[in-house]
């Protein structure tokens, strides 16, 4: 029986996707519930899973496609019936060209790997000697009959996963794959990740230039940003706070931390428990305009800007006011781990009523975040510096982070928002009073 494969809702407001990358290729065959393709939305990745067991006879959107919630984009056979897959010996040549065309741009199936340094098709000075032909396993449709790229079919010797096209390009520019950080399952080299290899090192003296849609996940940031400088009143305020307590502290328990929790202790924890009691103290931040009327939030569900395969992503700690340092280590872990594999899911992205970012990973001294509306404020953390600074009358070196916080003066005052700051530098320069929530 056919089946047609549609692009499933994928929250409130979304109305479509693009197809980052097929999985499978046509003819494979494939279990109930098995990942076909990666779909992403201006929020999140979604898988797109098999509804049955069966062939995936048709591939009717290529990777990249943007298409809309509800189209087909793909055709499969039950078990029950057999997909013809073989060619109709009545059709005429000038079909034939234009499958064989149409076969050539799906770059989207999970390939065998191929070791690099392999001539490809067309680049070979000499013809390459063609390797034995193995035997089809029993799970994958018969190849064809010499149309297949014979780059696919080479023992793996340095594996990449990667499809075909993006296989090719990499080999074609010489591309070390190593350099490469993989964002789909699997450790599957997407065509965003070469992309944005690229454009961290151009050719040297080229003056190329390629034009690239931007996928709905940046479309959705910048529309976001933009938002924010239109919509709030933006302020930030700075201050800087003593690290070096909280530094002693980590270097005493780690390894009992480590060791009880499986997570190790970093310093996320400590801002987020000090921005908790911050909150509670001046609840204006935690607070967002609505209309004419301002919402104060009872609870602190607290964003946390991660740096995702495809973009920065903020998943929210819901209810952070009643989690653990262990807790919030152990999810702020998980979530950058499947921010990396582009795998949080959209509702792990939605709400929050105040974000922490962190630039000091990347070696940022010191900025103004641009609140996640419509929230009304945001915590920027930047790189630890040792700085001489003084304390009771000497000068001393210590462990310095310039904070700044950007809100919404429509609805929090300079003296809210300079007394918050204040308030986490209290309790990040003297951590036990996080642990008594004085």
């Amino acid at each position: 029986m056919s089946i047609e494969l549609k692009v499933p809702s994928a929250g409130e407001s979304i109305t479509e996707v693009t197809i980052v990358e097929w999985l499978k290729e046509e003819g494979s065959t494939v279990q109930m519930d098995e990942t076909l393709a990666l779909i992403e939305t201006d929020k999140a990745n979604v898988e797109l899973p098999a509804p049955a067991a069966g062939t995936l006879t048709k591939i009717l959107q290529p990777a990249g496609e943007v298409v809309n919630v509800g189209d087909v984009i793909a055709l499969m056979e039950t078990s029950g019936a057999s997909a013809d897959t073989s060619q109709d010996s009545a059709k005429t040549e000038d079909i034939q060209a234009v499958e064989k065309k149409a076969r050539a741009t799906q770059s989207d199936a999970v390939p065998e790997p191929v070791p690099l340094g392999t001539q490809l098709p067309g680049k070979a000075e000499e013809p390459v000697p063609a390797a034995p032909k193995p035997k089809a396993p029993e799970s994958m449709p018969a190849r064809g009959s010499g149309n297949e790229d014979p780059a696919l079919h080479l023992p793996p010797a340095d594996p990449v996963r990667a499809s075909p096209s993006v296989r090719r390009t990499i080999i074609e520019s010489g591309i070390d794959p190593k350099s490469l950080t993989p964002s789909g399952p699997g450790g599957f080299i997407s065509r965003g990740d070469l992309q944005q290899r690229q454009h961290e090192a151009p050719q040297t003296g080229s003056r190329e230039a390629e034009r690239v849609k931007m996928t709905p996940l940046r479309r959705r940031i910048a529309g976001r940003l933009v938002e924010a400088q239109q919509t709030a009143a933006l302020l930030t305020t700075f201050n800087e706070v003593d690290m070096t307590e909280v530094i002693a502290l980590r270097k005493q328990y780690q390894d009992r931390f480590v060791k009880k929790h499986d997570v190790k202790l970093g310093f996320m924890s400590f801002f987020v428990k000090a921005a908790v009691e911050a909150l509670k103290e001046l609840p204006a931040i935690n607070a967002q305009i609505e209309g004419d009327e301002v919402i104060y939030h009872n609870y602190c569900d607290v964003g946390v800007a991660v740096g995702g395969g495809r973009g920065l992503v903020v998943p929210v700690l819901r209810n952070a006011e009643r989690l653990s340092f262990a807790q919030v280590e152990k999810t702020i872990s998980d979530f950058g781990a499947r921010a990396r594999a582009n795998r949080l899911k959209v509702e792990e992205l939605q709400g929050g009523t105040f974000t922490i970012s962190n630039g000091g990973i990347y070696g940022s001294l010191l900025s103004t975040p641009i609140i996640n509306t419509p929230q009304s404020g945001i915590l920027g953390m930047h790189n630890i510096q040792e700085r001489p600074v003084v304390k009771d009358g000497q000068i001393v070196i210590a462990k310095m982070m310039y904070l700044a916080l950007t809100y919404d003066h429509r609805l929090v005052d300079g003296r809210e928002a300079v007394t918050f700051l204040v308030r986490i530098k209290e309790l990040i320069e003297n951590p036990t009073r996080l642990l008594l929530e004085v």
